[in-house]
């Protein structure tokens, strides 16, 4: 249920954000360099989690986390200024991308696989990606409606704008009201450890070295600012933006299911790697798109593959490490993946304030292909626990 709850008002914030700064004044720089706080801030605080977790109840640590995401709620909806709006998503929970980069991913991914099965496990992780995407992109459609209320109700766009992040502060209480239904215990791990990370240690950083490339071409085109291309390249309203990730949303969701059976068949690497590497083809023809017709086509067949790899890469970190350091490798992966996407809005704000052509999408797409490439070559012979019968009987 939180996770839907996140997923929801991430799906929203995600494309108002662009548009709330840039009606407070803001450039499409600053609009980048926010998204880029907002993920660096993200990426530091997973950080301490991933090396502090086991210290303490994740419970705890969950509802920490819902107090700092309705603190962001309430305070980016009375600041005005860049420097301060600046210092509360750095430390803040605010997401600009469509994926879950958030400090609550690697303690619930640690819950989850506690509670699974080797072989259940791949399914509980599409389970959840399922409900955050479908939940997410339900977001996106809501994104349209400070639009009706100005239509409708003749209220201020800035003042609406507002008022949608109020209730994201609003959603962070109800999603600790939730956490509180948590035992005190949950979570606690009962394989003693001196360290966050040790028997696994190498391969989670080769994972999570991985992971970065992935997520820094991720970066360029994190959904604030896929948003603000779509907006500047075919003059979009709100409510046509989000009609369109909804659909994009609900067709990611959709695949996490097919992702479940495919992997059973080929294996988790294989594929996170084949469903990945066409939809960042697509990606890259997105930019060369002559109309919107065509753009909203290649972006419905890029989400139908470009989110398979994420239960299966969740299922994969939390199987190729011991029970007790799956925190940490979740978290370190976390790391790896908000502190490296977090350098892409930066350069892709810079690039759209400079032209209307995809770049951001061409450089992100290629990135990508790369990092599809070297995961492959790097871990097709790592396979996870409920694999290993298949390697030994060829």
């Amino acid at each position: 249920m939180v996770r839907a709850l996140r997923a929801f008002a991430d799906g929203y914030v995600s494309l108002l954000l662009p548009l709330y700064l840039i009606a407070l004044g803001l450039t499409p720089l600053q609009v980048g360099v926010i998204a880029t706080a907002t993920l660096l801030g993200s990426g530091m605080l997973t950080l301490w989690i991933g090396h502090h977790a086991f210290r303490f109840r994740y419970r705890t640590l969950l509802l920490a986390a819902t107090a700092l995401m309705a603190a962001t709620g309430f305070a980016f909806a009375i600041v005005r200024d860049f420097w301060p709006l600046l210092l509360i998503a750095t430390i803040g929970t605010l997401n600009p991308s469509s994926g879950d980069v958030s400090i609550f991913l690697p303690l619930e991914q640690a819950l989850l696989a506690r509670l699974a099965s080797a072989r259940a496990r791949t399914s509980i992780f599409a389970r959840y990606s399922l409900v955050g995407a479908l939940a997410g992109a339900c977001g996106a459609l809501f994104a349209g409606f400070p639009e009706m209320l100005h239509d409708v109700a003749h209220i201020e766009t800035l003042t609406a704008l507002k008022g949608m992040f109020a209730f994201y502060g609003a959603l962070g209480l109800v999603a600790a009201l939730v956490y509180r239904r948590l035992p005190p215990a949950a979570g606690v791990e009962t394989e003693a450890q001196s360290a966050p990370l040790h028997r696994s240690k190498r391969i989670v950083y080769t994972l999570a070295a991985l992971f970065s490339l992935d997520s820094f071409g991720s970066g360029f085109i994190v959904q604030s600012l896929l948003a603000l291309w779509l907006f500047q390249r075919f003059q979009l309203s709100i409510a046509v933006a989000g009609t369109i990730f909804f659909w994009t949303g609900t067709v990611s969701a959709l695949s996490y299911l097919a992702a479940v059976r495919i992997a059973n068949r080929f294996g988790l690497i294989n594929t996170m790697v084949f469903t990945h590497l066409p939809s960042s083809a697509l990606l890259i023809a997105v930019a060369f798109a002559p109309d919107l017709g065509w753009a909203i086509v290649l972006l419905l067949l890029r989400s139908a593959l470009s989110q398979m790899d994420v239960p299966t890469r969740n299922s994969y970190v939390m199987a190729v490490v011991s029970p007790g350091e799956r925190a940490a490798a979740a978290s370190v992966t976390a790391v790896a993946k908000s502190l490296s996407s977090s350098i892409g809005p930066l350069f892709a704000g810079y690039l759209l304030g400079a032209s209307t052509f995809g770049w951001p999408l061409v450089i992100g797409g290629s990135i990508k292909i790369v990092y599809d490439l070297l995961l492959l070559a790097t871990f097709r012979s790592v396979r996870p626990p409920e694999e290993a019968p298949v390697r030994s009987e060829r």
